[in-house]
């Protein structure tokens, strides 16, 4: 995958048979219009399945730590060089652009929230607090610098810890917000992952749902490819049920058209969310 910052190209290698191509692949990133650098974050997880070295590396050019970048009318500094995966998820934009429209007026609680690229948002589109939690400290620092590029660091406060044991905190203080986001990392990697990643999926929107006003809305996402878009919404069904509340889907989200899917590689349709008013 390559994710382009302006003139920055941020490539991301998962599988040998790419590797061995990656000198032809810098020729033609670095070949491209107007860019000057392209660096390679190829430090995740999945290439120790195929046996490769991990290593962040820039390969053409030069590379900032971090770029600034503006989505839907917010502005973000991205840290490129030590974020996940590429620094940026572009893939969720129309999802967050989605949100906007709820968020007027509203104390928002952004779940697994990085630096902030859903509640940040929420907090420009004119919610009036925002509550963001991660188990990252730097990514939280990258969350404070992106307020204050927009001026709404007042709005703004973060909680640091397992977003599970956060929101346990949060019901015993009896808060509640009327939307909460819920994009976690994927619960669910491989296939033998997947029961107790389904009851990870429940668990989670259940206890997001517990700390939500009546009629408030829930924003639920899963990029684990493993994950049915039926599977999720099944896991926030039966989560309302568990504490008694009703769910209507209000709206559903995927990833945008810079991440077009491959009508015969299903794994390439791996985001799906969905809006819903619980009652």
């Amino acid at each position: 995958m390559v994710d382009r910052f302006g003139s920055i190209l941020v490539a991301q290698v998962t599988t040998a048979g790419m590797e061995r191509h990656r000198d032809d692949l810098v020729a033609a990133l670095a070949a491209l219009p107007g860019i000057t650098g392209v660096q390679f974050r190829n430090d995740t997880g999945s290439r120790d399945l195929e046996g490769l070295e991990s290593y962040v590396e820039t390969a053409h050019g030069a590379v900032p730590d971090r770029v600034e970048i503006m989505e839907n009318e917010t502005r973000f500094s991205v840290p490129i060089s030590g974020g996940q995966k590429t620094g940026w998820f572009y893939d969720h934009r129309l999802n967050r652009a989605r949100l906007r429209r709820y968020a007027p007026g509203s104390r928002v609680l952004d779940l697994f929230s990085y630096i902030g690229g859903w509640g940040i948002q929420a907090a420009t589109a004119g919610a009036r607090e925002v509550v963001c939690v991660d188990s990252s400290a730097s990514a939280l620092e990258e969350l404070d610098r992106s307020a204050a590029l927009n001026g709404v660091e007042q709005k703004m406060s973060s909680r640091r810890g397992d977003v599970f044991d956060v929101l346990a905190r949060l019901r015993e203080e009896k808060e509640r917000f009327d939307i909460v986001v819920i994009d976690p990392p994927a619960f669910i990697k491989r296939r033998k992952d997947q029961k107790q990643g389904e009851k990870a999926y429940q668990k989670i929107n259940r206890l997001a749902m517990e700390l939500l006003v009546p009629d408030g809305v829930l924003f639920s996402a899963s990029c684990s490819h493993h994950l049915t878009r039926d599977a999720l919404l099944l896991a926030m069904l039966r989560a309302g049920r568990e504490i008694g509340r009703d769910l209507q889907i209000l709206e559903q989200g995927h990833q945008g058209p810079d991440h077009p899917i491959h009508p015969a590689i299903p794994e390439t349709e791996y985001l799906k969310a969905f809006t819903a008013r619980i009652s």
